[in-house]
């Protein structure tokens, strides 16, 4: 059963300090990057922190995936500067109302090292849902890495032959625990508390060696976060 959202009486408050491009959230300061951002409630949880993307900031174009998907459409956390670690929070994207983007997925996830310019980061995200889609191939891109601005998953899905996307047991509509643990040029994603990874990531691409995280969302999408934890060795 979908969740009841309801909106607290910090939104309008939270609206303001979005229009200024920060915000402060489980009492950390973010940056609002081509994203717009609220505090929520969302069913029994309070304080739940709502993206989505800012097309009057990072316009999308159908026609030039490429150059307009994959992107630095995230809130991101301000002082931190994390070369290995971990990452964890748990996530719930929905379809827009009017999205204007057919093939939407609900992609959402997770950037890391990202450098102070928001020019170059890593990331991984996911497509709920394509999770339980009829279609197999479908399925199999559940779970995606990219590393910006060079390696999309458009080359990716050209030039790695799948090693930089999987399948995953997720859908629409539900909390999803992400952990993704990342050291030197290795990524795991761990999915709602299973011992073992779901994806791998043994050649990670991007070109920053440090930086900070950001809550990262996609075109089309509606994305919850709640339960942040980061751990930095």
């Amino acid at each position: 059963m979908p969740f009841k959202l309801v909106i607290t009486s910090l939104v309008l408050a939270t609206s303001i300090i979005a229009s200024a491009q920060k915000m402060t959230w489980e009492k950390k300061e973010w940056e609002l990057v081509n994203t717009t951002a609220s505090i929520v409630s969302l069913g029994k949880f309070d304080q739940v922190l709502k993206i989505e993307r800012d097309l009057t900031k990072f316009p999308f174009d159908e026609k030039k995936l490429d150059a307009t998907t994959d992107g630095p459409s995230f809130v991101k956390l301000t002082n931190l500067d994390m070369e290995n670690g971990s990452i964890e929070v748990k996530v719930l994207s929905r379809i827009q109302e009017n999205n204007p983007f057919p093939a939407a997925r609900g992609f959402i996830g997770l950037a890391y090292r990202i450098d102070e310019a928001n020019k170059h980061f890593d990331a991984i995200y996911l497509r709920p849902s394509n999770g339980r889609a009829d279609d197999q191939l479908r399925r199999n891109h559940s779970v995606q890495y990219f590393a910006y601005p060079d390696f999309g998953f458009n080359r990716l899905r050209k030039e790695a032959n799948g090693l930089y996307e999987t399948y995953a047991n997720i859908g629409l509509d539900e909390w999803i625990t992400m952990r993704i643990e990342f050291q030197n040029k290795k990524a795991r994603l761990y999915l709602n508390q299973q011992e073992q990874p779901a994806f791998v990531v043994n050649e990670m691409l991007g070109s920053s060696k440090t930086g900070s995280i950001g809550l990262w969302v996609e075109i089309g999408t509606v994305g919850y976060f709640r339960d942040l934890k980061i751990h930095q060795d």
